[in-house]
């Protein structure tokens, strides 16, 4: 038996053509979500229903993730029902596709019964009408609220036929206390982030500190290489690779793993073709981390984590052009999500928010040599090979 909450019974309760889910991070909207629609589909038949997200790896990581899990808590997973070429599910008589929405010719001639679309704030409005136009019954859209302004605000909440539901951390009983105590820690690190990811409540003078990226995809171009590795365990190893090409960066997320031990580190490392001649910029803050891997026959140096650093580091990456390759679905949820500290007086502030920025703290320690060139006093690096 699988426990719901509130925004489960919301679901089932509501009979508008349009429901909307605002909520703050960890609220469980999209399982919830998920199982409502599975809920409904058994008790019908010859319905098609399209579950899609702005990517493929994105709608994979999450909601199909999700969908899968529960079929099976439930007893109802049948590998022969499911395709994975296609993405799609055979639910009973019921058909359930999964579709990206990058490419918008996948979905202009597609009818459906119902449409579930993830992140809907992603979606651009144009692809989202046609998505309307196209979808016979319910629709269900759900976010994170981290816009200020957005046409689902302006032209889907103000409609007669839609259902706004909000929902927060606090009405999800099932979150662990390390997970509460994480998101209550977001009160007095910013108060944007505790209105959005606690509180569920639109985003306000959003401090976004890097605009200056776009996305591509394919393989990395041939250029100057560096690889950034921040250190954790309970938050994770994230490792980076950055390429130099046309005076352009390129960046690749490489690894984002929790609880691994340094050997593990290491071995998964050489796992993905790391060697004696990659060079890696470390977290300074732990030295005898960098000396294992050292002896473990990688090319790797430390470099400062002081707030000079920082914004040194922020200072040189806005001044490129960066791409990151869309398979990077964490250090795109970072840069996203990476502002500056606004303080209670809504005054924003010359530092970061120092969460959720394992990638880009790795981003800026592959720009070690780079950035060191350049300043100097308190933003220079404290470089040192490891011998």
């Amino acid at each position: 038996m699988i426990q719901t909450t509130k925004v489960f019974k919301q679901f089932i309760a509501s009979d508008k053509r349009i429901n909307v889910f605002q909520g703050g991070t960890r609220s469980g909207k999209t399982y919830n979500i998920v199982l409502a629609w599975i809920v409904k589909l058994h008790q019908e038949d010859n319905k098609i229903l399209t579950v899609c997200r702005e990517t493929m790896p994105s709608l994979k990581n999450t909601v199909f993730r999700d969908f899968i899990e529960i079929l099976k808590k439930l007893d109802l997973f049948d590998i022969n029902c499911l395709s994975k070429s296609d993405m799609t599910y055979q639910l009973g008589t019921n058909l359930i596709e999964f579709r990206n929405l990058d490419d918008d010719q996948k979905i202009r001639g597609a009818k459906r019964d119902y449409l579930y679309i993830n992140e809907a704030n992603e979606v651009p409005q144009p692809i989202f009408k046609q998505l309307l136009f196209r979808t016979t019954g319910k629709i269900v859209l759900d976010y994170n609220p981290s816009d200020e302004f957005h046409w689902i605000y302006d032209d889907v909440l103000t409609r007669d036929d839609c259902d706004f539901f909000k929902s927060t951390y606090l009405d999800n009983p099932f979150l662990p206390e390390e997970q509460v105590k994480e998101i209550e820690r977001l009160k007095e690190l910013d108060v944007n982030y505790w209105r959005i990811y606690g509180l569920g409540e639109r985003g306000v003078s959003e401090a976004t500190i890097y605009s200056n990226w776009e996305l591509f995809d394919g393989e990395m171009p041939q250029g100057i290489t560096y690889y950034g590795l921040d250190f954790g365990f309970n938050d994770p190893n994230a490792l980076i690779q950055i390429v130099f090409y046309d005076d352009e960066i390129y960046v690749k997320e490489l690894i984002y793993k929790s609880q691994m031990t340094t050997p593990e580190l290491g071995n998964l490392m050489k796992q993905i073709g790391l060697g004696p001649n990659d060079t890696i910029y470390a977290d300074n803050s732990r030295p005898e981390t960098i000396q294992e891997l050292f002896l473990q026959g990688f090319n790797i140096h430390s470099c400062s984590k002081g707030k000079g650093s920082i914004r040194a580091g922020i200072d040189w990456i806005k001044r490129h052009k960066v791409h990151i390759h869309k398979e990077s679905l964490n250090l795109i949820k970072e840069i996203k999500g990476y502002k500056w500290k606004v303080n209670k007086d809504e005054k924003i502030l010359d530092e970061p928010v120092d969460i959720n920025n394992h990638l880009l703290d790795a981003f800026r320690y592959a720009l070690n040599e780079k950035i060191n060139n350049v300043y100097d006093g308190e933003y220079s690096f404290a470089t040192a090979r490891m011998l």
